[in-house]
């Protein structure tokens, strides 16, 4: 009986094909052990508790760089819900009168500014000023110049200043970016942003000019800025655009309920975009080059993101993208970690810029150059 030799030849001759292979390699994809992260951690308030604010609260339980360890907000009843909800003591707990007092608390590592648009320069600047790094929600400010002072003054207090593009981190959209700088789309040519819902409540902050500083470009336009930036790989050299108001009642003086805008590149690339409060169902990029395509829809929704182009469908896995960003975030803070699209206060003045352009091609319905 030649058995047991045979079995002991296979057993040997695997040795030999595969003698540095450990036991995790051998798994199966998808079977490898997580080691647990043993790493530095970023200690994150969350200022503005509102229903983007519990998005990301929720979304951090999952997260292995950042933990929520306090609260800033207007509303006792939301800062005690949370104090239950997320295990948070009372000394790491203020309102946006007192929440300068974290400069004496070194449990906070960084303030994560959730609040309308308006209070951002100047909630981003007390945070600076408190010695400690600040996450700004998009859009960064209402204007460009305000955008500038709180890059200055968070440069000032040696602190970092990141902007909530969670887009920027998407395995799918770096896919693309990915493909672009590789030249698999050859020399890019048009690129098409559609950005877009039906808006509700119309007394909600984001319909009031002096809260949200406009109206749709001021919420969910950007995406399609910053979009096409990313995207091209270029900074815009002009802008033209044109305004649609069908409800003034709802959309007052001041608050944009649909812009058409477009964008030139250096290149001789171009982007024609759309920016709407009054249409569902928008939300799509799509990236046209010499060589080939890339789609993505929905494009910046909260997922799963899906995409094709024209080698075939994108499969990149979906992960909850507010727990990915703030991971990412606290690698750039803690280890100097730095990201494919930026994420930092710069980032978000080149939108401002862009915003500003395109309110003033608006007015003005000339092209305006950057």
């Amino acid at each position: 009986m030649n058995t047991r030799r045979s079995f002991l030849q296979k057993i040997t001759a695997a040795s030999i094909a595969f003698p540095l292979l450990s036991f995790d390699e051998l798994r199966e994809p998808g079977q490898r052990e997580e080691q647990p992260y043993d790493g530095p951690v970023l200690r994150v308030a969350i200022m503005g508790l509102g229903s983007y604010g519990t998005r990301v609260a929720d979304a951090m339980q999952a997260s292995q760089k950042a933990k929520l360890v306090g609260v800033i907000s207007g509303t006792p009843s939301k800062v005690q819900a949370w104090q239950t909800k997320y295990n948070i003591p009372e000394k790491n707990c203020y309102n946006y009168e007192n929440f300068d007092n974290i400069k004496n608390n070194p449990d906070i590592d960084a303030v994560y500014v959730i609040t309308p648009n308006a209070l951002h320069h100047d909630q981003v600047i007390r945070v600076a000023k408190a010695g400690k790094h600040a996450i700004c929600e998009k859009p960064m400010a209402l204007t460009a110049r305000e955008g500038q002072e709180m890059v200055d003054a968070c440069k000032k207090a040696n602190v970092q200043l990141l902007v909530g593009y969670r887009m920027h981190f998407e395995p799918k959209t770096l896919e693309i970016v990915r493909m672009r700088k590789d030249g698999e789309l050859g020399k890019i040519l048009f690129f098409q942003g559609l950005s877009g819902f039906r808006i509700g409540d119309p007394t909600q902050w984001r319909l009031n000019k002096q809260l949200a500083g406009g109206g749709a470009m001021m919420d969910i336009g950007i995406y399609s800025i910053n979009g096409a930036r990313y995207m091209t790989g270029e900074e815009p050299i002009w802008v033209t655009a044109e305004e649609t108001k069908t409800d003034p009642v709802k959309f007052k003086e001041g608050v944009d309920e649909t812009i058409q805008f477009q964008m030139g590149f250096p290149s001789g690339a171009v982007a024609s975009c759309l920016s709407t409060y009054s249409m569902n169902n928008l939300d799509r990029f799509f990236l046209n080059g010499t060589n080939g395509y890339a789609e993505l829809q929905p494009s910046t929704g909260y997922g799963p993101i899906k995409g094709r182009t024209h080698k075939g469908e994108l499969t990149q896995p979906h992960n909850t993208h507010q727990t990915v960003q703030m991971d990412e975030m606290a690698g750039i803070i803690l280890e100097g970690k730095r990201p494919i699209i930026p994420v930092d206060g710069e980032e978000g003045v080149r939108d401002l810029k862009i915003i500003d352009a395109i309110y003033a091609a608006v007015k003005t319905g000339k092209k305006v150059t950057l």
